[in-house]
C-alpha cells in the first residue's frame, strides 16, 4: 500500500501520524547527504555513495507524490532500494543507517504483506551480498553486518506486520462506519417514507369521514328536493337549509383540515354526548327516520381525550352515512356506553343488512384503523335481511383514568 493510499483511506490520527514520519525521513536522507559530503574523505566511493543517496531520494520524492505515474511504479521503487542498499553494503559501511531510515518503505510500497516480505528479503540478501564482497568471511562482517541486519531484519517484519494489521482494522472500521451511515441513512427514508405514506393515510380518512360525507349527505338532500319540488315545496325548502347548513360544515371542516397541520397544543372541546346528539338530530332532520339514543355522559367518570372524541364521532357518522346510502332502514339505535374498561359505541338499525366479509368500502376499515390506534377495535355484525350492528369499544387507561391521548378539534 502506498502511502498516498494510507493518507486517503485511514482515519485522521493515522494519516497526520504518517505525514509526520515522512517530514522525519527527509530529515534524516539530509543529515545522511551533509555527513557524507562533510566526514568522507574525497574518492570515487564518496562521490558514488552520494550520487546513489541522491538518486534513491528522487525516486521516493517521485513515487510518494506521484504512485500512480507509469514510469516509476511502486515495486520498481522498491527493486531500486534493494540494489541502492546492496551498492551502499559494498561501498561504504553506513549503509545500516539508510537500512533504518528506509525500513518503513518496504511495507508502504509492498501494497500486500507477501510483497513486502519478499522485497525485505531482497534487500537483506543484497545488503549482505555487498558487505561479504567488501568485507569477505571476516569477523567484522558477522559482528558489524550479519547480526545488526538479521536483527533489523526481525524487528522491521514484526513492526510493519502489527502496522498492516492497524492498517487493516482501521479500513475494517471505516468500512463498518459508512454502512452503518448507509443503514442509518436507508432507515431515516424509509421512515419518511412511512410517516408520508401514513399522513396521505390519515387525510385520505379524514376527508372521507368529513368532506366526501358531506358532499354524499348533499347530494342526496338535492335529489330529494328536486323531487319535491311541486308536490311538498315546504319539505323542500327545508332540505335546501339543510345543503346550506352541510356545505357551510364541509367549508369549516376543509379550513379545519388545511390548517390542522400549523394548530398546535390542546382545544377545547365539547361533550361526547352533546356532539353526537347534534350529530343524530341532523340525520334525522334529513332523512325523517326515527332515532332511539341512548348517550350518557361518559366524561363524568373517564378523562376523554380529544383523539377519542373524534374516533366516537367519525364512527357514528361513518355508520349513519352507511344507515342512509345502503340499509334502507326505518329506526336506528344509538348508545354511548361507560363500561368497566372504557367506553362502548353501539349502533344498530334495522335495515336490509349486508354480508360483512364482501364488504369493500373504505368506511369500515377507516374506522378499524381510527380505533386501532387508540387501542380500541371494531365489530360490525350482520346478515341480509336482519339489519346491521356496529360496536366501537376504546379501552381506558387504568392507571391514569384517561381515555385516548391529546390531538385534534372536535367539531
Amino acid at each position: 500500500m502506498t502511502a498516498s493510499a494510507l493518507r486517503g483511506h485511514t482515519d485522521p490520527l493515522w494519516a497526520v501520524t504518517l505525514r509526520r514520519w515522512n517530514a522525519a525521513c527527509w530529515v534524516l536522507f539530509g543529515a545522511m547527504a551533509i555527513g557524507l559530503a562533510a566526514l568522507d574523505r574525497p574518492g570515487a566511493s564518496k562521490y558514488w555513495t552520494l550520487g546513489l543517496l541522491g538518486c534513491l531520494m528522487l525516486c521516493y520524492a517521485v513515487v510518494d507524490r506521484f504512485p500512480d505515474n507509469p514510469v516509476l511504479r511502486p515495486h520498481t521503487y522498491l527493486l531500486i532500494l534493494a540494489a541502492t542498499l546492496g551498492a551502499f553494503a559494498y561501498l561504504h559501511a553506513s549503509f545500516g543507517t539508510l537500512f533504518m531510515v528506509t525500513l518503513p518503505h518496504f511495507w508502504m510500497f509492498g501494497r500486500t504483506r507477501r510483497a513486502s516480505l519478499g522485497f525485505l528479503g531482497l534487500a537483506a540478501g543484497g545488503t549482505l551480498a555487498g558487505s561479504w564482497f567488501r568485507l569477505g568471511p571476516s569477523a567484522t562482517f558477522f559482528g558489524e553486518t550479519l547480526i545488526p541486519v538479521v536483527i533489523v531484519v526481525a524487528v522491521g517484519m514484526l513492526i510493519g506486520l502489527w502496522v498492516h494489521s492497524v492498517v487493516a482494522q482501521s479500513h475494517e472500521r471505516a468500512r463498518l462506519i459508512t454502512e452503518l451511515e448507509q443503514a442509518q441513512f436507508q432507515l431515516s427514508q424509509a421512515h419518511q417514507r412511512q410517516g408520508a405514506a401514513d399522513e396521505r393515510e390519515r387525510m385520505a380518512r379524514d376527508i372521507h369521514d368529513t368532506l366526501a360525507q358531506g358532499f354524499a349527505s348533499i347530494i342526496a338532500l338535492a335529489e330529494a328536493a328536486r323531487a319535491g319540488l311541486d308536490t311538498d315545496p315546504a319539505r323542500s325548502a327545508q332540505q335546501l337549509r339543510s345543503i346550506e347548513s352541510t356545505a357551510r360544515e364541509n367549508l369549516a371542516e376543509a379550513r379545519e383540515l388545511v390548517g390542522s397541520a400549523q394548530r398546535g397544543g390542546q382545544v377545547a372541546a365539547g361533550s361526547v354526548a352533546h356532539t353526537l346528539r347534534r350529530t343524530l338530530d341532523r340525520f334525522v332532520e334529513d332523512t325523517g327516520l326515527a332515532v332511539d339514543a341512548e348517550l350518557a355522559d361518559i366524561e363524568a367518570d373517564f378523562e376523554c381525550d380529544q383523539p377519542t372524541r373524534i374516533a366516537l364521532l367519525r364512527c357514528t357518522q361513518e355508520s349513519l352515512a352507511n344507515v342512509r346510502k345502503h340499509a334502507r332502514a326505518s329506526t336506528v339505535g344509538v348508545v354511548l356506553a361507560r363500561q368497566p374498561y372504557g367506553v362502548e359505541l353501539e349502533i344498530t338499525d334495522d335495515g336490509a343488512g349486508f354480508v360483512v366479509g364482501q364488504s369493500a368500502g373504505f368506511g369500515l376499515d377507516g374506522m378499524r384503523k381510527r380505533l386501532a390506534e387508540l387501542g380500541g377495535e371494531l365489530t360490525v355484525t350482520s346478515s341480509v335481511g336482519d339489519g346491521t350492528r356496529v360496536l366501537a369499544t376504546i379501552p381506558m387507561d387504568g392507571e391514569t383514568g384517561t381515555i385516548g391521548e391529546t390531538g385534534e378539534e372536535l367539531t
